[in-house]
């Protein structure tokens, strides 16, 4: 006699984006004192002052400049990455069949690459924004929001312009679409092999121990990437002169930022997989084992 068939809720393409977007609206003040403190050369102020520096200077609401850009990021970035990673799991696999995990990894770092270079030009503007608010009223971009930046970035510096910065933003993608979804992936699937139920407990583990492992590898091409993208045209000789130029801080210089990051990707990592987990269980494609 045949057993009943186990139904199961497969994500909708673009589950992923949505619930990346709506992370980046609460994580946004952690992510720009994270791009100021990597910016940083000579000082070496802590993450409260900066924080107390933008408060004081532009206002609180301050901390959210760029969520504009941010959020255009992930509907570009995450919905990409996500939709590859869990379509190319459909062609792999039937429904409820478990996938190596070195499978996992190899589709993870192609939806890495394609996302990263999609979500570039929305990233850059991110980037400038965020960095904008501690520069000199004078020094300052004054980018309205995204598309305002996406726009002058065109019509002043050139189309090439708008993906600077494309080749670490890329690198960085696959390390952390390979840390966050894979890895979740993995340690979601452990955790259901131990009697962990497809719930919010298990969501929440799952997404906090890929935060850990996505910030661990991402780290130091973060760094570049943020310095090569907020950099003034010519301020940089090519990425050569941008990684010794932050190697004159030391090998913590590839490292600037790494708690304040962790506290930020955590966060936003344990959002996007709880709100990407919901989405799934009520909206999400029903099929059977």
């Amino acid at each position: 006699m045949m057993a009943n068939p186990k139904e199961i809720r497969l994500s909708r393409w673009w589950m992923g984006g949505v619930a990346s977007a709506a992370a980046a609206c609460f994580t946004q003040p952690l992510d720009t004192i994270k791009v100021h403190q990597q910016t940083q050369q000579v000082s070496k102020l802590s993450v409260v002052r900066l924080t107390m520096n933008v408060i004081k200077r532009d206002g609180f609401l301050a901390l959210n400049h760029g969520l504009t850009a941010a959020v255009l990021r992930q509907l570009t970035y995450s919905t990409t990455r996500f939709a590859v990673y869990e379509v190319s799991k459909e062609h792999i696999a039937k429904p409820g069949e478990k996938i190596p995990f070195y499978q996992k990894v190899g589709i993870a770092a192609v939806g890495g690459i394609i996302g990263g270079f999609i979500g570039t030009p929305a990233d850059l503007i991110n980037v400038r924004m965020q960095n904008d608010i501690k520069l000199p009223v004078e020094r300052r971009r004054n980018y309205r929001h995204v598309f305002d930046g996406l726009w002058r970035v065109y019509k002043e510096e050139g189309f090439r312009q708008l993906f600077s910065g494309a080749s670490t933003a890329t690198g960085r993608s696959v390390f952390m679409t390979i840390g966050q979804l894979s890895f979740y992936d993995h340690f979601k699937t452990l955790l259901l092999g131990v009697d962990f139920q497809d719930n919010l407990t298990t969501h929440f583990l799952a997404s906090l121990a890929a935060g850990g492992v996505a910030t661990t590898l991402t780290q130091p091409i973060d760094v570049i990437k943020t310095r090569t993208m907020n950099a003034k045209p010519g301020e940089y000789k090519n990425m050569w002169h941008v990684i010794t130029h932050t190697a004159k801080l030391g090998p913590t210089g590839f490292f600037k930022g790494y708690v304040l990051r962790f506290i930020r990707l955590a966060p936003h990592t344990i959002l996007t997989f709880v709100f990407y987990e919901q989405l799934r269980l009520n909206f999400g494609i029903v099929t059977f084992s």
